[in-house]
């Protein structure tokens, strides 16, 4: 617990310490300017600071590694797939600076270790927390689970909607961005592809 604030604090959280928070208060007020508001009108005042509180929380995961929370594993005689789907996430689109949302869905093929199931959502939920772009997410959580668990096959699916689509530019409500990462025996054998990509699009 929080002696100042009073809530609990997660320890595996990421944190951006060095956000320059007044540094982007000034530019929000020059950006208000510049589209011909008043920063000093009263809904404004305090705009700059949430955003530049915003912008700390959304890109927490740049001065961060996500692979820590792979590092933990246990020793279990089990070869088949371990598969957690609707990870949900929300990232920034690094050409608009808009959010992507979506689920991601995450496979592996253990080679003699598991690691807990939360922790591939923290990987998930850390590695979104920067600018980028969805291929990039979904290449980079399929490397960090094959380096840090040796697994003999992973598979990464990301579905997400961009905003940069559906509120500016052509304005395309409900299209939906699908990225796919395969590693090992996801990627070489046919049959255990079309198995794990069933096992994702399956029903629930």
């Amino acid at each position: 617990m929080s002696a100042e604030h009073g809530f609990f604090v997660d320890p595996n959280e990421a944190h951006n310490e060095r956000v320059d928070l007044k540094a982007i208060e000034s530019a929000v007020r020059v950006i208000l300017k510049a589209v011909g508001e008043d920063p000093n009108r009263e809904g404004l005042l305090e705009t700059p600071a949430r955003v530049a509180r915003m912008y700390a929380e959304m890109f927490a995961g740049l001065k961060s590694d996500p692979g820590r929370h792979l590092a933990k594993v246990f020793t279990e005689d089990y070869d088949e797939i371990v598969l957690v789907r609707d990870i949900s996430f929300c990232s920034m689109c690094e050409h608009h600076l808009l959010p992507f949302t979506g689920k991601a869905h995450i496979a592996y093929l253990p080679s003699g270790k598991v690691v807990g199931l939360s922790k591939l959502a923290r990987v998930v939920e850390e590695v979104a927390r920067r600018p980028q772009v969805q291929e990039r997410l979904t290449q980079t959580v399929a490397n960090l689970v094959e380096e840090k668990l040796s697994a003999r096959g992973v598979a990464v699916v990301v579905e997400s909607t961009h905003s940069c689509m559906t509120m500016r530019g052509v304005r395309k409500p409900g299209s939906l961005c699908l990225t796919s990462a395969m590693r090992g025996a996801f990627r070489d054998d046919p049959k255990s592809r079309a198995e794990v990509l069933g096992l994702i699009n399956r029903e629930s």
